[in-house]
């Protein structure tokens, strides 16, 4: 009895235990994606094959959230293009600074 109730213990830790946040990587340019520009900030913001791709000639802060609210990513990335590996498909609203973009994956 004491066995099973310590497998159990550590079946339910480890489902338990929160997954790891997905972290923004730095590439040289997003290749494949479907870019959205926003002008204003000079920032560019592309998704394809499971990423989203951000460009932005000056640091930026960038949220990434679900449809339904649920914060995925928050950074402050330098300039450059940086992707985000997001695993799971569906629509996605990206806000850099004050422009918010749509991307669907």
């Amino acid at each position: 009895m004491r066995a099973f109730l310590v497998i159990l213990l550590l079946a339910v830790a480890t489902f338990a235990a929160p997954a790891a946040a997905p972290s923004w990587e730095a590439v040289d340019a997003p290749a494949h994606a479907r870019v959205a520009v926003s002008n204003s900030d000079k920032v560019e913001v592309a998704a394809g094959e499971g990423y989203i791709y951000v460009f932005s000639a000056k640091p930026v802060n960038v949220k990434v959230f679900t449809i339904l609210g649920q914060l995925v990513s928050s950074s402050t990335l330098p300039a450059g293009h940086h992707r985000l590996r997001i695993s799971t498909k569906g629509i996605y609203i990206v806000k850099i600074g004050t422009a918010t973009h749509r991307v669907i994956l």
